[in-house]
């Protein structure tokens, strides 16, 4: 993924940018020239890290609607000379999305743009999408020769129009061409059998059943000629190409083979698994060490640890990746000495894992300890990195009170959004303020969550914009079920506190 130039969080697309209640407000009262710029430049250029877990798209619409913007900038986007070279959807997912936001609260000019880049564009099936959610049959129903003439006739294009109905996000469209096309019909008919073959002709290599096998298995992706393409059923990548299947085929191999172990291992092989766990070859002590972390064995701490020291940089994110799925008091009782800043080891990779093993299933005791690697964290990488969103889910697990102040700053200059929603949670359990200062906010963010999250916190009184918002969220058909029941519930409450 691109990483997005994002703007400071005290300039207006920088608020917009980040998808936060405050940007809404300060749109509104902005110049509305200068508004509607820094919208269509978030639009245009999705600011999103991973669009997947980032919502945007409602947002920007309902302040489309708000400054009754022109469509232009989105227009120009869309049929941009870029848009004949590349397909790609992150160029043009986000405008899409808006533009069916748009057309769900009325916008004829979105509905038609829509039509016209499904009939047109590059990233036409995003469109198609868009449309099998707003539009109407007939709308529909026109579209259909256009979209099969991207599907050449012939066996080739057959089996791919095959392949497009089968993986369709929305089939609607599809059902109602099939009546129409008998192509489209032919295709729909032959999709399932196409998937039966190929699962009836995958084939596979197994370990034999005992514990030295399956051991000796787990190594033959790195050390034999059969690579994870032929465990996997798929034909090995040419010579300097990348695997398609993974980074990393022995992990792969290995997390299989520890499923095999928990069938074969026999109270007697013990000894067999701990020595390769200790010593073996990457693929055995991977598999051996996953499988004592599964079984909860009690040697498994000390193999980690010094599995977290080995040379091979492999092993070392291996013995990370399995410390986080270790859970017990006796693991709880190693992660806190490697995690206490005591030790000398709180800053080592060993030492980070653990207090992120103890933000997870750690006990009140262990608050402090997740507290120092949050702020820890922030101050070395700052608001973001993979990690960051378990320890601030783990500060308010544990009603960590002193995290609050690195939990607002987290909440303010996160550029993710979901990181922002995971603060916003954290501080409701943590900060006493939380109703009358972020949960105010929270009621206009692009997250679905932090808005179900703000009408169940929020306090009603003191802030004359609480329940017109309330009512506002109330009264719109696109927002969410569970966004819905919250708000409604806080108005019934406000109404029987009134009276």
């Amino acid at each position: 993924m691109f990483e997005p130039v994002i703007a400071p969080s005290a300039s207006l697309l920088g608020l917009l940018q980040r998808g936060r209640g405050d940007g809404q407000l300060h749109a509104l009262a902005a110049d509305r020239t200068e508004a509607i710029a820094a919208l269509e430049e978030c639009v245009t250029r999705d600011p999103r890290a991973d669009w997947q877990v980032e919502s945007r798209s409602l947002y920007y619409a309902r302040l489309y609607m708000e400054l009754e913007a022109p469509l232009d900038g989105i227009e120009d986007h869309l049929h941009s000379p870029e848009d004949l070279v590349s397909d790609d959807e992150n160029r043009t997912g986000l405008a899409l999305s808006v533009l069916g936001h748009l057309a769900a609260y009325g916008r004829r000019d979105a509905l038609l743009m829509l039509r016209e880049y499904a009939a047109t564009g590059a990233n036409w099936s995003w469109a198609l999408d868009e449309l099998a959610l707003r539009d109407d049959d007939r709308g529909l129903l026109l579209l259909g020769t256009a979209v099969l003439d991207r599907f050449p006739p012939g066996p080739e294009g057959d089996a791919e129009l095959r392949d497009f109905i089968r993986n369709a996000y929305e089939p609607r469209p599809w059902r109602l061409w099939a009546a129409y096309h008998p192509r489209v019909a032919a295709a729909g008919e032959q999709s399932p059998f196409d998937l039966w073959q190929r699962q009836l002709n995958r084939s596979g290599v197994t370990p034999g059943w005992s514990t030295a096998d399956v051991l000796a298995w787990a190594d033959q992706g790195d050390l034999g000629d059969l690579g994870a393409g032929a465990f996997l059923g798929r034909p090995e990548p040419a010579h300097g190409a990348a695997d398609p299947s993974g980074p990393d085929a022995v992990d792969r191999r290995a997390a299989a083979a520890a499923r095999c172990l928990t069938a074969v291992v026999r109270p007697e092989d013990r000894p067999v698994v701990l020595e390769a766990a200790r010593s073996g070859l990457p693929g055995a002590r991977r598999a051996a060490l996953r499988y004592l972390v599964d079984q909860r064995d009690p040697a498994a701490p000390e193999l980690i640890e010094a599995a977290a020291a080995d040379v091979d940089d492999r092993m070392v994110r291996s013995a990370l990746e399995l410390l986080g799925r270790m859970r017990g008091p006796e693991v709880l009782a190693h992660a806190r000495r490697w995690a206490d800043p005591a030790s000398g080891g709180a800053d080592s990779a060993l030492g980070e894992a653990a207090v992120q093993l103890l933000a997870d299933a750690g006990e009140p005791v262990d608050a402090p300890l997740v507290v120092a690697g949050l702020r820890r964290w922030v101050s070395v990488r700052g608001v973001g990195g993979t990690g960051l969103g378990s320890l601030v889910d783990g500060a308010g697990r544990l009603a960590a009170a002193d995290a609050v102040p690195v939990l607002r700053h987290i909440y303010g200059e996160a550029a993710s959004s979901e990181l922002r929603g995971r603060a916003a949670r954290a501080l409701a359990a943590t900060d006493v303020h939380f109703p009358e200062g972020p949960a105010v906010e929270c009621l206009w963010d692009c997250e679905e969550a932090t808005r179900e999250l703000a009408a169940r916190h929020v306090a009603t009184t003191g802030d004359a914009r609480v329940l017109e918002r309330l009512r506002r969220l109330a009264a719109d058909p696109a927002e969410e079920a569970e966004v819905h029941a919250a708000v409604r519930g806080r108005l019934t409450a406000a109404r029987e506190l009134g009276r």
